[in-house]
């Protein structure tokens, strides 16, 4: 019988992420406890928020996610809750985070994670511990930098074979060209597979509305997306295209206060 490989990653969770390529390293949103924690050390108001993805139109591919994060006199802590799969095959992670600034331009943060991987009745299911580490640095008001690893221990699924979570690696960078226009580029290295580049733009057409578009490679995806402000709450709306599995939307919905 052959073995059973880990697909247990951590993918980027949010519809701006989604509608710019999958970029997300150098972001300071909600789901910064997730994407790049550090990203949470710029959070300074309360937040929740809930995520949905249907991975090329399938049930069975859905990957859900909610977030609050928690503002500190420094920082923010976050905990994200993330869910994919089915009864079959199943992925359950929350984490723990807390991102800290060391004044306006530098912050660091820092995550755990607890993971629960679920096969069906004759598998079982496995629990692991996980950690994430990232930075962003603010090199002017136009660009910043953002470097993010996931699982830097490469924590054990089973002893079989040796099977470890994978570790990703990410280093990003966001250029602001106006108070309208950002720009994102973006690197990323799985220690499984080879490195993925990503691209993505946003328009900030006025006050209420996000126009975003994006690229990414490993698998070539072409990403669009739009975000709303509409008071307190923020409503993103994105979808992905593969050239053979077809499209990817997602939703999302913060309450920020």
């Amino acid at each position: 019988m052959g073995s059973i490989k880990a697909q247990v990653g951590n993918d980027a969770i949010g519809t701006r992420s989604a509608a710019m390529g999958g970029c997300s390293s150098t972001f300071s949103d909600i789901w910064s406890g997730n994407n790049n924690q550090a990203g949470l050390g710029f959070v300074k108001e309360l937040s929740g928020g809930i995520y949905y993805e249907n991975r090329f139109l399938l049930k069975e591919t859905s990957y859900q996610a909610g977030a609050f994060v928690f503002p500190t006199p420094e920082g923010a802590l976050g905990l994200n809750l993330t869910s994919f799969g089915f009864e079959l095959y199943h992925e359950t992670k929350a984490g723990l985070s807390y991102g800290q600034r060391f004044g306006d331009k530098f912050s660091v943060g820092i995550q755990l994670n607890y993971i629960n991987v679920g096969f069906s009745q004759e598998y079982g299911s496995k629990n692991i511990l996980t950690g994430a580490i990232g930075l962003i640095t603010k090199i002017n008001k136009a660009l910043s930098i953002g470097v993010h690893i996931y699982n830097p221990t490469r924590s054990k699924l089973a002893e079989y074979n040796n099977e470890r979570i994978t570790t990703v690696m990410k280093i990003g960078f966001s250029y602001h060209f106006s108070k309208k226009v950002i720009g994102v580029f973006e690197t990323e290295k799985d220690m499984i597979y080879p490195a993925t580049l990503k691209t993505g733009l946003e328009y900030h057409v006025n006050a209420i509305l996000y126009l975003r578009g994006g690229l990414s490679t490993g698998p070539v995806l072409n990403t669009f997306g739009f975000g709303l402000k509409l008071k307190d709450f923020n409503l993103g709306i994105a979808s992905s295209y593969h050239q053979t599995l077809g499209l990817t939307p997602s939703i999302s919905l913060i309450y920020t206060r």
